[in-house]
């Protein structure tokens, strides 16, 4: 199998599409966060999907990162790389929920039931450490990351601006939904953010699929040209 930058581009296409979907059906299906919880096919099942749907985001935000690396800027730089490593700490994260959370439930279970209530807004008895700023530091990440994410796709004209409107909204109504919603029903804020990444994986599909169907010469005078303002 050959491997090229079109096919790379839709690989990122369909990662941030199906990270988008993944996003918002766990929402659906997230058990409490709570140690009983542990033990449960449906714990198990939810976080093995959350660890691939980070996987898949980040891939997916990377493709669209650099799509439009010359016209997102620094603006779009300093987005992807917040954004991106939310999606990192994610995947770390839903690690330790799925494989270690659950073995010490038992031995320990004030530890298990402050770990898993990291997010759910439950105060901590154990002394977690620096595990303590996580959900602090990961919001911090994933709002304004996403914000400058989004401003820069509107910025650089290269994919749907509707997307990265969307990721906007998607970002601001984070932290509103955290002040006005109890847990778990602000759980609903991350159904705007997986649309917002199907949203941005097809327009990252449909511009290469689009790019793929102009004519060689056109192709090549864009080559050209993009060689000439380097």
């Amino acid at each position: 199998m050959r491997v090229t930058t079109s096919t790379l581009t839709r690989t990122a296409a369909i990662a941030a599409a199906v990270a988008g979907l993944i996003y918002i059906v766990i929402q659906f299906i997230h058990p409490a966060d709570v140690v009983a919880s542990l033990a449960s096919q449906s714990w198990m099942t939810v976080h093995i999907l959350s660890f691939g749907e980070a996987v898949l985001a980040l891939l997916g935000v990377t493709g669209l990162y650099l799509r439009q690396v010359r016209q997102l800027g620094v603006l779009g730089l300093i987005g992807y790389l917040m954004f991106g490593f939310f999606f990192i700490l994610q995947s770390a994260f839903n690690f330790v929920e799925v494989f270690i959370a659950p073995l010490i439930a038992t031995s320990a279970p004030q530890l298990a039931v402050d770990l898993v209530g990291l997010f759910g807004r439950v105060p901590a008895v154990t002394d977690l450490g620096p595990l303590a700023a996580l959900p602090l530091a990961g919001s911090a990440l994933y709002v304004i990351g996403a914000l400058l994410f989004g401003i820069a796709i509107i910025r650089a004209r290269v994919l749907a601006r509707g997307a990265g409107i969307l990721l906007i909204v998607a970002a601001a109504l984070t932290p509103v939904a955290g002040a006005l919603l109890a847990h778990p029903l602000d759980r609903a804020a991350a159904i705007p953010m997986g649309l917002a990444l199907i949203w941005l994986g097809y327009s990252l599909w449909s511009d290469q699929r689009k790019t793929n169907s102009l004519p060689l010469a056109v192709k090549d005078e864009s080559t050209v040209d993009q060689a000439a303002a380097a």
